[in-house]
C-alpha cells in the first residue's frame, strides 16, 4: 500500500534537481572528492541551432559522458568524434583518468569503440530487443 505522501508522476525537475544535489552532497562526504562540475560541448549553425552536444560532468579523477546526439543530417561527418576529442581533451585538462559512457545498440556503441572506448558490461533488454552497453576509455597516456 501507498503512503499518501508518495506522489508518482512522469516528470519533476525540481525533484531530479534535489536527488542529484543529496546525492552529490552524500558522495562528497563518502569520498572527499568534492570536485564536481559539469561537462558540455555544442556545435551550433551560424543561426544558433543545435547540430551537436554532448554533456555530463567531472568528478573523482573521472568523466562521465551522460548524452551525445548528432543531427540526423550531419550524421556521419565526424561531429560526434570532434565532440568526444573536445570532452576528452577537457577532461584531461581536469585531472581525469578516464571517460565512462553508455550506448544502447542501436545508437553508437561502435563509433565509442573506435575513438579507443572498451565494452564493460551491458544490460540485455533496455529497452526489449535491444541493450544498454556500458563503455569505459582510459585518458592516461592518450592524448
Amino acid at each position: 500500500m501507498w503512503h499518501r505522501n508518495v506522489e508518482v508522476t512522469d516528470r519533476d525537475d525540481r525533484l531530479a534537481d534535489e536527488l542529484e544535489e543529496a546525492i552529490y552532497a552524500f558522495n562528497v562526504e563518502v569520498t572527499g572528492f568534492d570536485d564536481g562540475r559539469g561537462l558540455f560541448v555544442s556545435f551550433r549553425d551560424p543561426d544558433g541551432s543545435l547540430v551537436a552536444g554532448l554533456s555530463g560532468w567531472t568528478w573523482g579523477g573521472c568523466a562521465v559522458i551522460d548524452k551525445l546526439w548528432v543531427r540526423s543530417d550531419r550524421r556521419g561527418r565526424g561531429l560526434g568524434r570532434t565532440l568526444l576529442d573536445a570532452a576528452e581533451a577537457e577532461a584531461r585538462s581536469r585531472g581525469c583518468a578516464q571517460v565512462v559512457t553508455a550506448s544502447h545498440s542501436f545508437q553508437a556503441p561502435d563509433m565509442y569503440e573506435r575513438r579507443g572506448y572498451r565494452e564493460c558490461g551491458r544490460a540485455e533488454g533496455y529497452p526489449t530487443g535491444h541493450a544498454e552497453v556500458y563503455l569505459t576509455k582510459d585518458l592516461r597516456g592518450v592524448r
